[in-house]
């Protein structure tokens, strides 16, 4: 039988058992932090990305951990070890500090989406069951205390609401004290995660989940001591907070923390900062190449990119290799996992890497079944990606239906997308068995976006899909049956959208129909409507 170039046999079926060469560390997320201090001490651990050169502050990775336990000790004062805090704000330093402080002092931290609007955000604090927020005030010409203040009545367990203008009067009161003990299979962190029905689920991540998934993939795209990662990944996501942070972090690199995504000002960072590396989703790069061709920038320092949270066109990564001068390696996961299953390489040896989403990162089984016996399905054959290890959930918080449904009794994870396993454990990525749309790396969840425009008094029905998008990955479609012909048009129900929905998760193309395609038993056939919107 052949071997694999790393000298281990080849695969016999489309199962890859965990590779246990590269150890886990238990340790919880606010230890990691103290050991990267122990060893990178003066080193710089983090910038501030703002565009004003002068305004970027810094931190050594001495100072981020006095920072940070500063933080804990200080949350410490208004809260018990245990009990779940949300952060409400975009990508800034503070951000980062709130992380570490509240992994220290044994907090569950509630991550929330910044351009979550009032019904969202109060959803996700009751089912939660957050005791506190701390919230940038502002956030893209949104005043976030006052929407918050608009939700409180209903929220009776939120008994602190923390703004960051306070940011340093709240500091300031910080005690002295011991910090408690934190175990790393404790809940460090619940991120809501679109489902493809009802409301977003809370998943619960460990300290050893989101710690060793970060170091583990730093480790293999071979990250170390002076990388700069540019990192625009929104933070309350696991990329952001999870691989591009404590990957950074454990590997003794410099995160600069850009405050969103904007092309230019990636570009200006990496030249200004001397960037060698950055973790994106397909549209930011797409975005950065264009930026690129109209001003250039000197990018001689960038080296790598890697591409997740949305499927990647082989011809994007190539255009990055030869137009950047970069070198590209490709993931995938999901929140669920802490996030990421597998990984290529850089320089990866397999001949078509670019067509994979690489092989299971070390400790993590993955497997490719039939949905409907559950059996492991042949080398080659489709079937659903299913994932075991260290990083996946321990469930989704008060939702037991629902993370029966995704974690099976032997612990493996459904993930609900389609795709298929080579000789060699490479993974292709081929769709997904649900309707979650992704665009632009967000999730989207059809059945929200649906049962806000069913409140719309001209609609008499909708079925909301997802269509392939060059720059996006994917774009939001609405199919509408409509009570009366001319009752409702594109620009009335985007604008109603808008004043009920997040911003991205609004139709961008709108369809009006006089029936849909139905099962014999009624159900809408969502994937003919694909079919047909996407060869009409």
């Amino acid at each position: 039988m052949p071997d694999r170039p790393d000298g281990s046999r080849l695969l016999t079926s489309s199962y890859c058992p965990a590779d246990p060469s590269v150890p886990l560390i238990e340790e919880p997320v606010g230890q990691a932090l103290l050991r990267a201090a122990h060893l990178y001490g003066d080193a710089l651990a983090l910038i501030d990305g703002q565009v004003d050169r002068g305004a970027r502050r810094r931190w050594t990775f001495n100072e981020l951990a006095a920072g940070a336990q500063r933080v804990a000790r200080a949350l410490l004062r208004h809260f018990e070890p245990g009990q779940h805090v949300a952060v409400w704000a975009g990508n800034r330093p503070e951000w980062a500090l709130i992380e570490y402080g509240a992994a220290l002092a044994g907090l569950v931290l509630v991550t929330v989406n910044p351009a979550y609007l009032a019904q969202e955000l109060a959803y996700v604090l009751e089912q939660s069951q957050a005791s506190g927020i701390i919230v940038q005030d502002h956030y893209r010409g949104r005043d976030l205390c006052d929407l918050i203040d608009s939700v409180r009545p209903a929220l009776p367990r939120l008994r602190h609401v923390i703004p960051l203008s306070t940011w340093d009067a709240f500091l300031a009161a910080a005690p002295d004290g011991t910090l408690p003990p934190v175990s790393p299979d404790a809940v460090a962190q619940i991120q809501y995660t679109s489902g493809t029905t009802g409301f977003p689920k809370g998943a619960c991540l460990t300290h050893r989940g989101l710690a060793n998934n970060g170091r583990l993939y730093a480790q293999t795209i071979g990250a170390g001591p002076g990388d700069i990662w540019i990192n625009a990944m929104p933070m309350f996501h696991t990329a952001g907070c999870g691989l591009a942070t404590l990957g950074a972090l454990q590997t003794g690199g410099t995160q600069v923390m850009a405050p969103g995504f904007d092309a230019g000002l990636m570009l200006d960072l990496f030249e200004q900062e001397r960037g060698t590396t950055m973790i994106c989703v397909p549209t930011m790069l797409i975005r950065m190449l264009e930026e690129q061709a109209r001003n250039p920038r000197d990018l001689s320092s960038w080296r790598l990119v890697t591409l997740g949270g949305a499927p990647v066109p082989p011809e994007l990564a190539r255009d990055a290799e030869t137009i950047l001068g970069v070198k590209v390696a490709i993931g995938f996961g999901q929140t669920e996992a802490s996030p990421y299953l597998t990984h290529t390489a850089v320089d990866d040896g397999h001949p078509a890497w670019v067509e994979t989403v690489g092989r299971p990162l070390p400790q993590t089984e993955v497997k490719i079944i039939d949905p409907e016996t559950g059996d492991i399905v042949p080398l080659g054959a489709t079937g659903e990606i299913c994932g075991r290890g260290y990083g996946i959930m321990t469930g989704y918080h008060n939702a037991p239906d629902a993370t029966a449904a995704a974690i099976d009794a032997d612990g493996w994870l459904h993930t609900g997308d389609i795709g298929s396993m080579d000789g060699q454990g490479y993974c292709r990525v081929l769709g997904r068995l649900r309707d979650m749309i992704i665009r632009g790396g967000e999730n989207i969840y059809p059945r929200e976006v649906e049962d806000v425009l069913m409140t719309h008094p001209a609609i008499r029905d909708v079925a909301v899909v997802g269509l392939p998008d060059r720059d996006m990955g994917e774009s939001v479609a609405a199919c509408v049956l409509l009570t009366a012909p001319g009752a409702a048009d594109p620009t009335g129900l985007e604008a109603f959208c808008r004043e009920r929905l997040a911003g991205y998760k609004v139709p961008r193309r709108w369809h009006f129909m006089d029936a849909f395609p139905q099962t014999a038993s009624g159900k809408v056939q969502k994937y003919v409507l694909r079919d047909l919107l996407s060869n009409g």
